[in-house]
Formats: C-alpha cells, sequence, structure tokens
C-alpha cells in the first residue's frame, strides 16, 4: 500500500516568524499535532505540540502567569521547529515509512510530490488507523 493511500492531505502550514502564540492557538482548536514551517513554498520544519509545550511557560494562562511568562508566546517558530525534516514522496510504500519512524525518533512525515511541492502528512497514527482497517477488511 501506498502512503498516498493514507495520508493526511489537509495540512496546516506556519512561516518561520510566526508566534508561538499563532501555534498555540492553531493546537488549541484542532486535533493534529504538527505544523509544517514553509517559507517561499519550500519545507523547511516541523513544529510538534510537544515542541510548543517544551517552549511556552506552564504559567500561561494560569493566576501566577507573569509577564515573563506570557512573553513566551511572543517566541518565533524558527526558534523551536525541527530542522531538515525527514521526507518521503507520496508513491512511497507504508513500509518504507514505518522504517523511517523507527530509524528517527520522529511522529510525522511530511510527504513531497515529485516535484517538491508538499502533499500531506503521515503520522504514525495514520498507519495504526490503516492497519486497523485493514484487518477489519480481512476478519
Amino acid at each position: 500500500m501506498k502512503i498516498k493511500d493514507i495520508m493526511s492531505r489537509n495540512v496546516v502550514t506556519v512561516g518561520l516568524d510566526d508566534t508561538l502564540g499563532l501555534v498555540k492557538e492553531i493546537f488549541d482548536h484542532s486535533k493534529f499535532h504538527h505544523l509544517l514551517a514553509m517559507e517561499g513554498g519550500e519545507l523547511l520544519g516541523v513544529v510538534s505540540d510537544r515542541d510548543l509545550f517544551k517552549a511556552l511557560s506552564p504559567n500561561i494562562g494560569t493566576n501566577v502567569e507573569t509577564y515573563k511568562d506570557a512573553a513566551t508566546l511572543n517566541k518565533r517558530v524558527h526558534q523551536i521547529m525541527s530542522r531538515k525534516p525527514k521526507i518521503l514522496r507520496e508513491d512511497a510504500t507504508i513500509d518504507m515509512a514505518i522504517d523511517l519512524f523507527n530509524e528517527h525518533a520522529i511522529s510525522c512525515i511530511p510527504i513531497l510530490s515529485h516535484d517538491d511541492r508538499l502533499v500531506g502528512i503521515l503520522s504514525w497514527r495514520d498507519i495504526l488507523r490503516s492497519l486497523r482497517g485493514h484487518s477489519d477488511e480481512v476478519s
């Protein structure tokens, strides 16, 4: 099976100079866990919800929040993103994706077309959903 059959095509991107406040807002109102950092149509990094949690003060939104805590929302995407993300092409197989997940400590794989356009994103959850669906078909 090809990853283009199971990847998410609904990809949300952010710019390198977007604030962590914007990133937090996106994550707070969505069910996904990764944003792709793009500039000039080129994929430059990945920001996960875990990257965001590590970068923000745990006091944000609490009654003990200080100005310094709130200032962490003004950090920029390029300051916390993972650079040079591991990618796959849309015609790659699920086995290739599993190998990439196992070989590197990553939780998503951006999917590019052969002309380097971003066409989707694949998480380990997408693979599990696919395997679960496939086992239901076989049973």
